[in-house]
């Protein structure tokens, strides 16, 4: 439908600048004005201003200015119905997407939202898009949105406000992740997010060490600073390069590549629950490694002994080859978090 209008309005340009180039030449030709004053006489004629004409005109320079006026009259009405045409189906088409994008969000439940669509929220958005994680953007850029939208839900309008925070369904989200560029803004969403929702888990972004206490006293559940995290990455590339090229290599980002996956012990089929590691028995069934526990008090024990007790609200940390983890997902009937590429 926009090549249409496309093709239209570069008609209309056309005609509009074949129009104003036909008076010039006529009235140069035919009534011997100057270029300036040929210019002058066709815009004043196609626009109907009503200014004083030039010099006194012949009758062929009449005659030429009754053709001008005319044919330009249907020339300019066209060229105003295209542009007219254009805006208003344009706004039409926007206000249907972003009606339809509405109902879409008021059915989400247990979703995550992202604040700010910058370069920290992009690859947030990426992140949770890849692992067909529900998710909202807010974003009160309206062409950023416009840009991206085909792909993504938004909210358009300031994150600091509670109406759109609602309006992203903060009372019903399971995740907020705030990536504003400013701290201040960030700790101003964390206040109202945690005041709209005290149940939803909060990541701010940070990027003062000074701001972190205080977005976790605001209600923060966790805090990152991507610039430290970068600088860390950087250094430990010198000092420990193979490490971390091999940890670079346990990859989460495509189901021909994952090497780690996070297992909730309440999706294991209930004769699991209150066993042990070693009844779980995972290395002989599947070839993944277990070397992670976190414990339900929230501690992570670190490549745990086989006679860990498996207790509800708790998780596994598994290794293992895609092949390997593709088996542990359909022998356990775990809800897979990798994508179809």
């Amino acid at each position: 439908m926009f090549k249409l209008f496309k093709s239209k309005f570069y008609i209309a340009v056309i005609l509009l600048a074949g129009i104003f180039l036909f008076g010039i030449m006529g009235y140069r030709l035919l009534g011997d004005y100057t270029w300036v004053e040929a210019a002058y006489m066709t815009v004043i004629t196609i626009t109907t201003v009503g200014f004083g004409e030039v010099r006194p005109t012949d009758d062929i320079t009449k005659i030429f200015t009754i053709v001008l006026i005319t044919s330009s009259v249907f020339i300019v009405a066209y060229a105003i119905s295209v542009v007219t045409e254009y805006v208003l189906s344009k706004n039409a088409l926007q206000n249907i997407k972003y009606r339809k994008m509405k109902n879409q969000i008021d059915k989400l439940d247990n979703h995550i939202i992202i604040c700010g669509y910058g370069r920290n929220g992009m690859q947030a958005a990426k992140k949770l898009k890849a692992y067909q994680k529900p998710f909202v953007v807010i974003e009160q850029d309206e062409e950023l949105v416009n840009k991206y939208s085909d792909d993504i839900m938004f909210v358009v309008g300031n994150a600091n406000e509670d109406e759109t925070l609602l309006e992203a369904g903060i009372d019903r989200a399971h995740c907020l992740i705030s990536a504003l560029p400013n701290d201040a803004d960030n700790l101003f969403v964390v206040l109202s997010s945690r005041q709209l929702n005290k149940e939803i888990t909060i990541i701010s972004r940070a990027s003062q060490e000074t701001s972190q206490r205080k977005l976790k006293l605001a209600g923060a559940n966790k805090t990152i600073m991507p610039d430290k995290i970068g600088g860390d990455h950087m250094a430990s590339l010198v000092v420990l390069p193979d490490l971390i090229d091999f940890m670079d290599h346990l990859s989460f980002d495509d189901e021909h590549t994952i090497n780690l996956e996070e297992v909730s012990v309440d999706d294991l089929p209930n004769g699991y629950l209150y066993k042990t590691l070693i009844d779980l028995d995972l290395r002989k069934q599947t070839g993944c490694t277990v070397i992670g526990y976190k414990q339900p008090d929230g501690k992570y024990i670190i490549n745990p002994d086989a006679t860990v007790e498996l207790l509800p609200n708790s998780k596994l940390v598994v290794l293992g080859q895609p092949g390997q983890i593709k088996k542990l997902n359909t022998l356990f009937q775990i809800p897979e978090t990798t994508f179809n590429g």
